[in-house]
């Protein structure tokens, strides 16, 4: 009598360990299938017409004589050959500025982004030019409506 019980406790650990094993098994399987998850940190549409809007509100360090300029009234002094109130060319400091401001926003390096370009035009004429990185096939971009009724904004996001 006394065997049988024994034996029975010992069938009874075995039992308990297999299953601790076993969900401990497919713990690891869960684990494995969430770290090796794709990233898809990938640029949307809708991000890059945001940027674009908010980087044309944008106060550059350019000014007339009583207030600083955004990055939107710059680009019309620049077609218009003005000169900020410091006796800079309004076009390169519009050039710096949306470079160090394109720089800061689209991180190349470690991201999933491969590259950028952006075309601000003022009445069919191209002010500003930019393209940073590798250009691939895919890639979410936009085109700003008229703004002002004369400047186009284009912009692409390549990944």
């Amino acid at each position: 009598m006394m065997m049988k019980k024994n034996k029975r406790a010992q069938e009874e650990m075995v039992g308990f360990a297999l299953i601790i094993i076993i969900v401990a098994v497919i713990l690891l399987i869960f684990l494995g299938f969430s770290l090796t998850k794709p990233s898809t940190d990938n640029v949307e549409s809708y991000e890059v017409e945001s940027f674009m809007q908010a980087m044309l509100q944008y106060t550059s360090n350019c000014s007339d004589n009583l207030q600083r300029l955004s990055i939107q009234d710059l680009i019309i002094r620049c077609e218009r050959r003005r000169e900020c109130a410091d006796g800079r060319k309004s076009c390169d400091v519009l050039k710096e500025e949306i470079e160090d401001i394109m720089a800061e926003s689209w991180k190349i390096e470690n991201t999933p982004i491969a590259g950028y370009d952006m075309i601000v035009v003022l009445d069919d004429k191209a002010v500003v030019n930019i393209s940073q990185g590798n250009i691939t096939n895919n890639f979410k971009g936009s085109t700003l409506p008229r703004i002002k009724g004369e400047i186009d904004v284009t912009m692409n996001v390549y990944y």
